[in-house]
């Protein structure tokens, strides 16, 4: 089967799911979907796909319906797509938002913005295997970058909500996070002139609980990072990666990742249970999660997670919800055994790596870059 049929039933795959997906989530009966896939030639798609890949544009195979997502190259006939080089939005609900999201005011202690985990000059996330509490201890999951965020369909590592403002607001009032109220926040800013006045710039109703979600949403949906090798590769490109990278981004397609992380966010719009062929290891039994289980307490969603973007990856380290994995080879290794059922040899394993390494954007025109070891 040619590599371009191959892509054809996969795709079919994907579209096909979403459509049960939506054709089936209002009922409470919904389980998990577990797909496997034969290619000819021995070739083993396997993802237990929950495949809950729902809303809007599938993602796979074809530009999803965002400001910031290009198709393919025409004739490339690759399955993800390049972020557009977008008009930055740079008005006062932008601008409002990026003081909001600077501001420790938003916590209920004034001591946490929403940049002391997602710092916008080191991988927009704090490089924690967990994020710390307002106790101070690393009691969180993972943070996720913030960048691209916008670009994604789920959010959360257990999907809880599937809107940014929902996340904004969550975030806002978790006694963990930010823990403020309403009343609380707008007492703060009210005593600031400048900031009543912006928010009558930007909003006709002035400051209000929502346009302080308003305001931050727009501004987390301007944190895109177009600009990376790949997306150029995608436009057309050809050597803006180097032959061994181009290797990995084969393997990458061949051996199946590209069935979990797919889209112009290369992820973020679909669950998969972590472990579909082997329980994986780096965690002991207390910190084994419920995952996806506690939004729908259902018991097929035990360790289910959102599938996250691989954007901007090899500076995200360290990765999955508990962070057990500190290097992308480890990452790519584990997932390799646990969710496709392979082995990779060290020189695939590094090609991928190789490949993944392309993802890296840019932020205002600066090439994302890492959190500093130890910097929280």
């Amino acid at each position: 089967m040619s590599a371009n049929c191959e892509r054809t039933v996969i795709l079919r795959l994907s579209r096909t799911a979403a459509r049960r997906r939506l054709e089936q989530e209002a009922s409470p009966a919904l389980g998990m979907r577990s797909t496997r896939l034969r290619l000819a030639g021995g070739l083993r798609l396997a993802c237990s796909l929950t495949l809950v890949v729902a809303l809007r544009g599938v993602g796979y195979g074809g530009p999803l319906s965002l400001p910031y997502a290009a198709p393919p190259e025409r004739g490339t006939h690759e399955p993800l797509s390049s972020i557009l080089l977008p008009v930055v939005e740079d008005g006062p609900q932008t601008q409002l938002g990026e003081r909001l999201f600077h501001d420790p005011q938003l916590s209920h202690d004034n001591r946490q913005s929403c940049a002391t985990c997602h710092p916008l000059d080191r991988g927009g996330m704090d490089g924690q295997p967990r994020a710390l509490a307002l106790d101070g201890l690393p009691r969180l999951r993972n943070t996720p970058t913030i960048f691209n965020v916008g670009l994604s369909f789920w959010f959360n590592w257990d999907g809880v909500v599937h809107t940014l403002e929902a996340h904004v607001e969550r975030l806002l009032r978790n006694p963990a996070v930010m823990n403020t109220t309403w009343p609380e926040l707008q007492g703060k800013l009210r005593r600031e002139a400048d900031y009543v006045s912006a928010f009558r710039a930007a909003y006709v109703d002035g400051l209000t609980w929502n346009n302080v979600i308003a305001a931050l949403v727009s501004f987390e949906r301007s944190l895109v990072t177009p600009q990376s090798r790949f997306d150029r590769y995608l436009r057309g490109e050809q050597q803006a990666l180097t032959a061994e990278e181009q290797q990995g981004y084969d393997l990458f397609k061949s051996y199946g990742c590209i069935a979990c992380h797919q889209g112009v966010n290369i992820g973020g719009n679909m669950f998969a249970k972590f472990g579909v062929f082997q329980p994986p290891t780096g965690a002991s039994e207390e910190d084994v999660e419920s995952g996806r289980y506690n939004v729908t307490h259902r018991p097929q969603d035990v360790q289910v997670f959102r599938v996250p973007s691989l954007r901007n990856v090899a500076m995200t380290a360290p990765y999955f919800h508990d962070g057990r994995a500190p290097t992308l080879a480890v990452a790519v290794d584990t997932m390799a055994r646990v969710q496709l059922g392979k082995e990779l040899t060290p020189e695939e394993i590094g090609l991928i790596v190789q490949f993944l390494q392309t993802l890296t954007g840019d932020y205002r025109g600066v090439p994302v870059r890492a959190p500093t070891p130890g910097a929280g």
